[in-house]
């Protein structure tokens, strides 16, 4: 089984911001495998499901952006799923809109959730899926920008870069991350 996280904050008020692409490709990924019923579980929604041929769980974290690790971890030891089985999927102000990044370990970049999750799995080769939501225009504060939601101008492109960053994970699963890399980068 493969574990997918799509990070994000809880709650109508964080629907549809920038800081949520994480649980939006999620719940696109979930729609496309036919809407498998959430249940609630390791302090967040889960939906176990096949994708592609591939035996997925699917979380979305309930703990709030920047303590997801707790989430992932539970999930993630659970399951007894290795770190190279886990996709972590968030936003990434510094990437344009529209552009998605695949990374088979790094550092966090800044993505406070990230940072939890690789400081609680105890180390950076976690992959990750980086759904661009930037640029911060200059004269915004960057929380503030990642809090917001996408103006109606940007809507059309993040409807495709959502669409894209689905495709990429399903791409990971079925293909491996080096496929996904050189076709989603």
């Amino acid at each position: 089984m493969k574990l997918l996280v799509g990070l994000g904050n809880p709650g109508k008020k964080y629907e549809g911001t920038r800081h949520n692409v994480g649980f939006d490709v999620l719940t696109l990924l979930a729609e496309r495998a036919g809407g498998p019923a959430r249940r609630q579980r390791f302090q967040g929604e889960v939906c176990q499901t096949t994708i592609r041929g591939v035996s997925a769980l699917l979380l979305w974290p309930l703990t709030w952006m920047n303590l997801s690790g707790s989430s992932v971890l539970a999930a993630r030891d659970f399951y007894k799923i290795d770190s190279p089985d886990l996709l972590v999927i968030c936003d990434d102000f510094q990437l344009p809109l529209n552009t998605n990044r695949i990374r088979q370990r790094g550092s966090a970049g800044g993505q406070k959730g990230l940072a939890d999750i690789i400081g609680r799995l105890g180390g950076v080769d976690v992959p990750r899926l980086r759904v661009g939501i930037g640029p911060v225009p200059g004269h915004q504060d960057p929380a503030a920008f990642v809090l917001g939601r996408f103006t109606a101008a940007e809507r059309g492109d993040l409807d495709i870069a959502l669409q894209r960053a689905a495709d990429a994970a399903e791409a990971w699963l079925s293909l491996g991350i080096d496929a996904a890399m050189n076709r989603y980068n």
